[in-house]
């Protein structure tokens, strides 16, 4: 698509780059004088769009003028954005993919050209999230030296850091030659291999190199067996469908690699510019705000959309100015300050709104920090946190290897544009609907819980809160512990030695993705104190179920290349993988005879970890207290083994000759950070890792898949099916059809979230989807998730309504059931829905407030429309989701205020006829007939003519289908 569009009203603001007059771009600054010159950034981006995809049907003249006038308009109405790229993670992004190879077989069927068929948008899918800990400390086996005589010559430097000289054994090491020198004066300038493959390890006390430890290719192993089917047609995706990438298992999740590889910052097409702008499937795609890049997670209906050459639409928002003074304290980490911030915003109330930063105290993070708090986006319920591109951005890309070429054009763009923030500029700050004021002076280091992540906690406190944690009543940080049982201690036979539990022991310690991994020197403190610690002799127990999952392989490589992996991998920190892993509760189960002790003491046992999420038996059932924490104090947490120390004045524990240690003796100064920071973190890296993340790995390269045109369907598969949503597929829209005497499939209440209508976990044994796959050939150990059976239809429709919580007034109890009226039977929801179609026999539902709360999940509308809905008829909805069931095909029906179910004396048991006029139009009132005569009139909420139109070719996907023909 060529961006200067042809026909768009504004094509006279195209302007030639000042020094580069092959460079065009739409000089927007020139549109609308001094309201535009007051504009947040983050709205300036959303203006561009505008005027760049002004077609006058998806994107009309009044949508850029709305927005121009953001600061009359905000919160008032609705704008499309077009965003220049997708990014999707393998979860989400399965479904719109085999959507893709569906609408190919449509199109064919219907007399098209399938070939025409692929994303409109630039899109990237990462798969990211198949991850899971099966095996955790495994042994790193050692390489033999295959031509024998003298190791390998070392290539690389290792950090300057002195190790002391002592004896010590490898750690489960197999083949090794018994305990070396560490501090051995031949080795003292230590070497490293300088190429690293996708997870770089060595003997940590013989520094020769080893292959991937067996954790991590056990991990690799179990992902691609148990996901081969869906690997297999993405790779199948990849080859066939333009426009379209994917990034191979175990190069990092979809966030990490969006920052790191993905991210444009202004992008270039055909010599033309504009700002780098993306959604995503993925809550964390935020992340990319820290780079000057306006980006944000929805659902995957919203996605598939955007990749069908759709906007997005949004209530115009609120903005909220963040400005950050003063410098942060030596000891506070990048965690420190997200957590700090995020209890600011959250107390600002900014959820549902922009946050954007500036203020001296700006400058003064790194990208690396910026990303990180640009990350906690979901946490304290912004929808993007924004960081304008700077100085400080631009030396960044510098660094991570961006042409200098590239980086100049890209500098006069934005300068020309009016995007680019400069400190020392006397241009005026942008207006912003509120100004929150954040001093970094007065942060000091915290971790957060033990229930939820807005609960912080001083780590100077943190004894003492823990005790108050087990006084309080049960809670929300509360665990109401009788006072004589407070100080109880259960021994624990384990691996030959006796342990002892009580409340407040660490017994799991993760440093894994998310927050943590963009941002090296946090990375680096773990793993430098981690290094200090073993030289100490300070050791963790082994019973703690501890884990290393970094974000990308660059991680892993300054890691290594910094020589302070091995330290972290003798304290029980191996690398298990890349992915998301205990963050999404994929950790490994606790030993059994740790799990007992819990259980018989009932032990509030805790898990630290450095991700974004620590709600309440999300890492284990029996782990009832966790924190989130930096990843240095992730490893001091682990090495005391509680929580219940004051590191001021009790030691971590004892090193060599009895010596006791505290935190204070381990801790990396900001000067020993900084120069491992400088020498570790550079633009090789960031090349070696694009080169990597290009090349692939050698199980996706050596994976098979077929390279037609048309995806050839395994009729036998459980994981890829071709859905039913293009059967009816017609070159020619229809009037709306009147739904005619439709029983009410559920009568729901208030507050029906997209969990209880789509659950994303496990498959119950008892359910629909469980009989299908068994009737398969399947037993429960191989159902896997519903997550990860996105890509079947069959099973996705028999998911729908199969939430065990889901309460149906029908059945008066939480149960997935409801009553099949013909037969009065009680079904299961897909068993009662399968007869109402084979008697061709309409169904609607009926719900109370706010229905379709939570997380946007495309199969929450996906689900009852090939369950036979027609139309929800609820008191209220939760606005993505309404415009999803638009998307999909599904009347979003309301009833008049004041009205509803009860006022009206409905019982559910009813019939429905419901009539559409010839022509609709926004906002209109339709009457309902019911088989006992009562007649209302509801709401129909379409609310523009975009959803009109897509509700009469039926959904999204017919609309773009039909394009094709």
């Amino acid at each position: 698509m060529d961006p200067a569009r042809t026909g768009s009203p504004y094509q006279p603001v195209i302007e030639a780059l000042t020094n580069y007059p092959q460079k065009r771009f739409y000089n927007v600054s020139k549109l609308g004088g001094s309201k535009y010159d007051v504009l947040p950034y983050s709205i300036r981006v959303l203006f561009e769009s505008s005027i760049r995809n002004c077609d006058g049907f998806l994107v009309k003249e009044t949508d850029a003028m709305n927005i121009l006038d953001w600061k009359t308009k905000q919160n008032n109405v609705e704008v499309p954005f077009c965003p220049a790229r997708v990014v999707l993670q393998d979860f989400t992004g399965i479904p719109a993919m085999v959507d893709f190879a569906a609408m190919r077989e449509a199109v064919r069927n219907a007399g098209g050209d399938p070939v025409k068929v692929n994303p409109a948008c630039p899109t990237d899918l990462t798969v990211d999230h198949s991850l899971q800990i099966d095996f955790s400390k495994c042994a790193i086996q050692n390489t033999p030296n295959p031509g024998g005589g003298e190791s390998q010559k070392p290539t690389a430097k290792l950090s300057p850091l002195k190790v002391q000289p002592r004896k010590l054994p490898c750690r489960g090491q197999t083949g090794c030659k018994g305990p070396c020198s560490a501090g051995d004066s031949s080795r003292s300038s230590g070497q490293f291999p300088a190429q690293i493959e996708n997870t770089p390890i060595l003997c940590p006390f013989h520094l020769q190199p080893v292959p991937e430890p067996e954790t991590v290719l056990k991990n690799q192993e179990m992902e691609f067996g148990r996901n081969r089917e869906r690997l297999q047609f993405f790779k199948w995706s990849s080859k066939v469908f333009k426009n379209i990438s994917i990034i191979p298992p175990e190069t990092g999740m979809a966030h990490q690699v969006n920052l790191e590889y993905l991210s444009r910052v202004v992008f270039e097409v055909k010599d033309f510019l504009y700002p780098d702008s993306v959604v995503g499937t993925d809550s964390h795609t935020t992340m990319v705000n820290g780079l000057g890049i306006l980006g944000w997670g929805v659902g995957g209906i919203e996605t598939e959309a955007v990749m069908l050459g759709m906007p997005v639409t949004l209530t115009l928002p609120e903005v909220v100015g963040c400005e950050l003074t003063g410098t942060a304290s030596p000891l506070a980490t990048s965690i420190d300050i997200v957590l700090s911030i995020t209890k600011h915003l959250r107390q600002a109330d900014v959820a549902g709104k922009f946050v954007e930063f500036f203020g001296s105290g700006v400058s003064q993070l790194s990208v690396a920090d910026r990303t990180t708090i640009a990350n906690m986006c979901p946490e304290y319920g912004a929808i993007l946190s924004f960081f304008p591109v700077d100085n400080v951005t631009l030396k960044h890309l510098k660094h991570t290897g961006f042409d200098k070429a590239k980086l100049e054009v890209m500098e006069a763009y934005l300068k020309a544009v009016k995007l680019f923030r400069n400190d020392e500029s006397s241009s005026r700050e942008p207006e912003y609907s509120q100004i929150v004021q954040i001093s970094l002076s007065s942060i000091i280091p915290y971790v957060s819980g033990p229930k939820r992540s807005q609960d912080r906690v001083a780590v100077n406190n943190m004894k003492s809160d823990f005790q108050a944690c087990l006084n309080e009543k049960t809670g929300v940080k509360g665990f109401q512990i009788a006072v004589e049982k407070q100080n109880d201690i259960v021994p624990v036979q384990y691996e030959g030695n006796e342990y002892k539990l009580s409340h407040g022991c660490i017994v799991i310690a993760a440093v894994i993705s998310c927050t943590n991994n963009c941002n090296p020197s946090v990375m680096l403190a773990a793993g430098l104190l981690a290094k200090k610690a073993v030289e100490a002799g300070l050791v963790v127990k082994p019973y703690i179920r501890t884990s290393l999952s970094p974000g990308s392989g660059m991680v892993t490589h300054y890691l290594s290349s910094s020589g302070v992996l091995p330290y972290l991998s003798k304290l029980g920190f191996e690398v298990v993988g890349y992915g998301c892993s205990t963050c999404v509760g994929n950790t490994a189960p606790l030993p059994e005879a740790i799990r007992n002790a819990i259980k018989q003491g009932d032990i509030i046992a805790c898990g630290v970890l450095s991700g974004t999420k620590n709600f309440e038996g999300r890492l284990c059932d029996c782990v009832r207290a966790n924190y989130l924490a930096s990843p240095p104090l992730v490893v001091a947490y682990a090495i005391a083994g509680t929580v219940r120390i004051d590191f001021e004045t009790e030691p971590l524990g004892t090193g060599f000759n009895g010596k006791s240690i505290y935190l204070r003796d381990i801790w990396p100064t900001r000067k020993e950070l900084h120069t491992v920071e400088e020498e570790c973190v550079i633009s090789s890296m960031f090349k070696e890792l694009k080169e990597k993340m290009e090349k692939g790995n050698k199980r996706w390269n050596s994976l098979e898949a077929p390279e037609s045109a048309l995806f050839p369907w395994d009729l036998k598969s459980t994981y890829i099916r071709c859905p039913s949503f293009f059967d009816k597929l017609a070159k020619e829209p229809v009037s709306p059809q009147a739904i005619e005497n439709a029983h009410v499939l559920l009568y729901l209440g208030d507050s029906v979230t997209t969990d209880h209508i789509s659950p994303a976990g496990s498959i119950a044994r008892s359910s629909a989807a469980a009989k299908y796959l068994t009737n398969k050939g399947l037993t429960p150990r191989e159902f896997n998730s519903y997550g990860a059976r996105r890509g079947n239809d069959a099973v996705m429709t028999r998911g729908t309504f199969a939430n065990i919580k889901l309460l149906n007034k029908f059945i008066g109890k939480p149960a997935p059931k409801t009553i099949h009226f013909p037969s009065g039977q009680t079904l299961d929801v897909f068993e009662a829905a399968e007869l109402y179609q084979k008697e061709g026999i309409p169904v609607i539902i009926l719900a109370g407030k706010k229905y379709g709360l939570g997380s946007s999940r495309d199969w929450a509308a996906k689900g009852p429309f090939l369950l036979g809905v027609k139309a929800v008829l609820a008191e209220s909805y939760e606005k993505v989701h309404k415009s999803q069931l638009i998307g999909i095909g599904i009347a979003p029906l309301q009833f008049l205020p004041g009205e509803n179910p009860n006022t009206l004396g409905l019982t559910g048991r009813e019939q429905f006829s419901i009539l559409f006029p010839p022509e609709l139009s926004p906002g209109m009132t339709l009457d309902i007939k019911t088989s006992t005569g009562k007649v209302f009139s509801v709401i129909a909420l379409f609310e523009n003519d975009v959803e009109i139109t897509l509700y009469k070719y039926g959904g999204s996907l017919n609309f773009v289908a039909r394009r094709f023909l």
